[in-house]
């Protein structure tokens, strides 16, 4: 099947009502093989609900004792899931500026320490802004306290283009945040506005990281890691120690990145905010670094991602699992070592359940989603069978 022809069969089936979805479904994936190459059927996929009743469940993370932390991104609410029971950990409504894409989003969880960390809207008196606090649980994960602002001043206008993913660095001490770009032109290439970026700060101070291109600098761009994003949606960590972007296209290309250093990624709608122009500008100065999958047109709203561990995936092992929205799918991307597509897979059996916008590995391989149709929300657990 073509990528424009299943992006359009999807498209057809995100029509379909949630409550038309099945509790579980399985089903051999479709691939499309980018390198020529006889392309290999996915394994059956055994999808499971896991939690029900929510409201644009944003974000889902594991914690310890087979908890799992959910995000509602207008109800500004963290919960806790445990055996098929959700509990709230946090109302944050008092405390979250909600208004139409920005509330409670990301999310990020360091299990030994009971830490929280969530990407979330804020009023500083009369302006609005995206930050990420910090939390620490008790024992029991019944409740949040010492919250400690990490990074502050992301900029926000209507909500639009908020943002906002929240990874931690597997290898040291960096939390990585990517950032949207608020639907104002120049902020992308602002060097000095933390909105369109990727940042790459320490996870308990905000301060920036040693390695970053600006680090010395006095200003907000010590923060920054990565520039020229529209809307950063997802972010990866690969095996090999690489971060990767996910962000949502204008009417076309949604983009996976690989991340360099101090690269620039090529959003720069301006006069004005002139969607037409290309994700990746290339007449801009400098050198723009290529997007390393794209959808082309339509977009699929691509969102949250992560990369697919365990033998017990077959064919699907080492590929980056990207959640759409708009084309209510998940994309099984496959990379070879130097980051150029390989292929694309896309399971009809995750295609039943409406909009999806995270992705989480599991601690034992399986995959968290989190639906966001707005109401009867869930979190779903993949595996292969």
């Amino acid at each position: 099947m073509s990528l424009s022809l299943a992006a359009l069969v999807c498209g057809l089936l995100a029509g379909l009502p949630p409550s038309l979805a099945a509790p579980d479904a399985s089903g051999p994936g479709a691939t499309d093989a980018g390198d020529g190459r006889t392309p290999s059927a996915a394994p059956r996929l055994r999808v499971r609900t896991v939690a029900r009743g929510l409201e644009h469940a944003w974000d889902v993370q594991q914690a310890r004792g087979g908890r799992l932390v959910v995000s509602e991104r207008d109800r500004a609410r963290l919960s806790v899931v445990r055996k098929g029971r959700r509990r709230t950990l946090a109302d944050l409504s008092g405390q979250v500026w909600v208004s139409g894409e920005t509330g409670l989003m990301s999310i990020a969880v360091h299990a030994r320490t009971r830490t929280v960390w969530a990407c979330h809207g804020a009023s500083v008196g009369s302006d609005d802004e995206v930050r990420v606090t910090r939390w620490r649980a008790n024992r029991s994960w019944r409740r949040l306290s010492n919250p400690r602002p990490v990074v502050t001043g992301l900029p926000a206008t209507s909500g639009r283009h908020g943002g906002c993913r929240l990874m931690l660095d597997r290898d040291t001490d960096a939390l990585f945040v990517g950032t949207g770009d608020a639907a104002v032109g120049t902020n992308p290439r602002n060097l000095d506005s933390l909105g369109g970026k990727v940042l790459r700060v320490h996870r308990r101070t905000g301060a920036p990281m040693p390695g970053n291109p600006y680090a010395d600098a006095s200003s907000p761009r010590r923060l920054v890691w990565t520039y020229g994003h529209r809307n950063v949606q997802g972010l990866a960590q690969r095996r090999d120690g690489t971060v990767w972007s996910v962000e949502h296209g204008s009417y076309r290309d949604d983009e996976v990145n690989l991340l360099v250093a101090g690269g620039d990624y090529g959003w720069n709608p301006v006069p004005g905010y002139e969607e037409s122009v290309p994700m990746t500008d290339q007449s801009l100065p400098g050198q723009q670094r290529e997007a390393a999958w794209s959808s082309g047109t339509p977009t699929v709203a691509t969102s949250g991602a992560a990369w697919v561990r365990g033998r017990q995936w077959g064919s699907l092992q080492g590929t980056l699992a990207v959640a759409a929205l708009k084309g209510s799918e998940v994309l099984f991307l496959r990379f070879d070592a130097a980051g150029e597509l390989v292929s694309v897979t896309r399971p009809p059996a995750l295609a039943r359940f409406g909009r999806l916008r995270s992705v989480t590995s599991a601690a034992d391989g399986d995959l968290l989603l989190t639906t966001d149709n707005g109401d009867g929300d869930r979190v779903l657990r993949v595996s292969p069978r």
